[in-house]
């Protein structure tokens, strides 16, 4: 059976150069990828700017915070504390991994958390809504307002 694309486009190949209708629908791929890759980068671009912005306003917001402190000696030895919890929950949780059953425990209890997680805040309208606002009252005692 002969290939199909000999039927279906035609096209001349002489010195090396392609002509004819192949030649028409390399040119429109070309142009499509062409403002493909102009719209990505424009999309990158926007990304890009939209980040900045929110990471100078955390910024801001972080050192006026700071600034506010009035104790900065216990918010640093705070936060070296916490860093030291972490590494040690990090090496409790690697020692825990090693023994051959509990992960497998933990996996499950994790599966089954998971499950009624969903079915208790995000599987019905009135349980999203009461989970969005525990999280709107957890932010505003966090940030005081």
């Amino acid at each position: 059976m002969a290939s199909a694309a000999a039927y279906v486009m035609p096209a001349m190949v002489a010195f090396g150069k392609v002509t004819g209708p192949l030649m028409t629908v390399i040119a429109k791929v070309s142009e499509t990828e062409t403002k493909t890759e102009i719209s990505a980068a424009e999309a990158t671009e926007e990304a890009s700017e939209e980040l900045e912005a929110a990471l100078k306003n955390t910024l801001k917001s972080v050192q006026e915070a700071w600034d506010k402190a009035d104790d900065k000696l216990a918010i640093s030895g705070l936060g070296f504390a916490a860093l030291l919890v972490l590494w040690a929950s990090t090496g409790l949780i690697n020692a825990i991994d090693k023994l051959p059953l509990i992960p497998a425990v933990f996996e499950f209890v994790g599966i089954l958390f998971s499950g009624w997680f969903v079915y208790r805040y995000l599987l019905f309208k009135p349980d999203r809504e009461e989970l969005f606002k525990l999280i709107d009252d957890a932010k505003s005692k966090i940030t005081g307002q």
